[in-house]
């Protein structure tokens, strides 16, 4: 790094020697918030690589230890080890005792940075800012030249995916999600037709398929990868009661002849969603129900202010949601489309009797429960 220019005020050595915060003014104080703002995003990605090697799981289990005792638990070199222990020490996520020089992450962080924590695990969700780094140079291109950055300049979107969304599934779908429909586990039980849009690996519907062996289901999916990992895990499962076909959601229509279709965070990124909820009106009979999953936020930016991912809504929909649709001369509807503009759009495809519902804890979506006549 480069040291501040002899030629510019040094508003950062002014904000670090402040004193207190009653004597900043709103200059340095915004400064410091931008360097806070500076400091977190470096502790994001040490944050995934914790989570992408482990080492958060392997520290919940470990009493206070040294870098050396750490790195052999993980089976990881030292030097790396020390190194990224030294950004959680002063990121405040592991304590660290400078007599011992031995490092503890206690329970109550571990309780949302490992995988035991299931869905609560906020380190998974650091992984985006690496992610989404990789399409910085596409996307300030977009901003000066138009389109948008394909999905095949996001490799590892699948799988990021495919995790975040399987921890929610495992912990949630069956227990939780379907039992938002009134009656659904009894008729999925004795057995109906459903279809999953936008299924991308195809976790949620063979966990259905697996709990209600009676009911017949397939998923959709224009991603040939994330539809050879559903049918994979399908086979090993066992299940004959399901199926997946590589599909383009803006090209489904009738006859209809299913009794329930889910869309589990995939409207707000398609190319033509409107044309995608008219299909999925269309695929059911009547008196069949749509179980929309989609972002939980305001259609307008000065209702979203308070919300508390809102930063992380804009820019994953900025260097993802919305331009992969732009990418393909779509509508580019954006992660933060709205329950507003949600609630207009399925009233435009057909639907009636639309309920919004919500899961305890889940902070990320809306839970559209919408009819066809």
């Amino acid at each position: 790094m480069s040291a501040t220019s002899a030629s510019t005020p040094d508003l950062v050595g002014q904000v670090a020697s402040q004193p207190a915060a009653s004597e900043v003014g709103p200059t340095e104080s915004f400064a410091g918030d931008v360097l806070g703002v500076l400091n977190s995003s470096m502790l994001a990605l040490m944050i995934s690589i914790g989570h992408r090697t482990r080492l958060f799981d392997t520290m919940s289990g470990l009493e206070p230890a040294d870098s050396a005792t750490i790195a052999a638990a993980a089976g990881l070199h030292e030097r790396y080890v020390r190194e990224w222990l030294g950004a959680m020490a002063t990121g405040r996520i592991v304590d660290h005792d400078r007599e011992s020089g031995t490092f503890h992450l206690p329970p109550e962080r571990a309780a949302v940075l490992t995988r035991a924590a299931g869905p609560d695990n906020l380190a998974s969700f650091a992984q985006f800012v690496s992610l989404l780094g990789k399409v910085e140079d596409d996307v300030v291109h977009s901003f000066e030249s138009g389109g948008g950055v394909p999905y095949s300049a996001y490799p590892e979107f699948q799988r990021l995916m495919a995790e975040e969304s399987a921890a929610v599934f495992d912990a949630t779908l069956l227990d939780v999600t379907v039992r938002l429909v009134e009656g659904l586990p009894e008729r999925l039980t004795a057995g109906i037709d459903v279809a999953d849009v936008g299924c991308g690996s195809g976790h949620a519907l063979n966990l259905l398929a697996e709990a209600y062996p009676r009911s017949r289901c397939v998923g959709f999916d224009f991603s040939a990868e994330g539809v050879a990992v559903g049918t994979a895990e399908a086979a090993s499962k066992g299940l004959s009661n399901v199926r997946f076909e590589v599909r383009d959601a803006a090209t489904l229509t009738g006859p209809s002849a299913f009794d329930l279709v889910t869309a589990f965070d995939a409207v707000h990124d398609q190319a033509h969603p409107a044309r995608v909820l008219r299909g999925i009106h269309d695929l059911l009979r009547p008196g069949g129900t749509f179980l929309c999953v989609d972002i939980q936020a305001a259609s307008h930016v000065a209702d979203n202010l308070d919300h508390p991912l809102g930063p992380f809504l804009y820019t994953v929909s900025c260097m993802h949601c919305m331009t992969v649709s732009l990418a393909l001369d779509g509508d580019g509807l954006g992660a933060a489309w709205g329950e507003e503009l949600a609630l207009t759009m399925l009233r435009e495809a057909g639907f009636t009797d639309i309920e919004v519902r919500h899961v305890e804890g889940d902070i990320l979506n809306n839970y559209y429960v919408a009819k066809r006549p």
